[in-house]
């Protein structure tokens, strides 16, 4: 049901030329988007617990010290694939500088399909064939709505060191937006 109405609201964005990603999402108070990049006030990231792959808990107060990028997404998502080889790049090239990227996967039957996905499924970075780098959670839409709420993929939050939601990126955006962020 929720593939359908991304599915929708994705060919409608693309029709008006609105937004280019699976759906669009709104955005919570005080933070703003236009075309693509996402500006605002910081506010406190949210306390919020996610599933790891083998069901072991990750929060992201647990991540604190480090610039953390959160990218909803989901496996049937083609901007979300797009996204997947820079952010790939991104956890390699910076992840000894204090940053991590934590992928949430939003698709609906859970680690059953997200697993095999990323187990499986290669990339092109730079030339190079490469399975997914950084750590992978399963989401849901109660923690969707500690974001803000989303209605499309893919969404990405960039939290500073002390916890602060800096960014909120909605649909695909350029990979140069994301890395200067960084």
């Amino acid at each position: 049901m929720k593939r359908n109405f991304a599915a929708l609201l994705l060919s409608l964005g693309v029709a008006s030329g609105t937004f280019s990603g699976c759906g669009q999402s709104s955005l919570p108070s005080k933070v703003s988007a236009a075309n693509g990049k996402a500006t605002g006030t910081y506010k406190d990231e949210p306390a919020v617990t996610f599933k790891d792959l083998q069901g072991k808990d990750v929060t992201l107060a647990s991540l604190k010290g480090k610039v953390v990028l959160v990218n909803f997404w989901a496996t049937w998502c083609d901007p979300c694939r797009i996204e997947i080889p820079w952010l790939i790049e991104f956890q390699r090239k910076y992840a000894s500088s204090g940053f991590t990227l934590v992928g949430v996967a939003m698709d609906e039957d859970g680690a059953k399909v997200v697993q095999p996905f990323v187990q499986k499924i290669t990339f092109d970075v730079n030339g190079q064939q490469m399975l997914m780098n950084y750590p992978i959670v399963i989401g849901n839409d109660d923690i969707a709505d500690k974001f803000g709420g989303l209605i499309g993929y893919p969404a990405s939050f960039l939290i500073t060191r002390d916890g602060k939601i800096a960014k909120k990126y909605l649909g695909l955006v350029s990979e140069d937006d994301l890395e200067n962020q960084i």
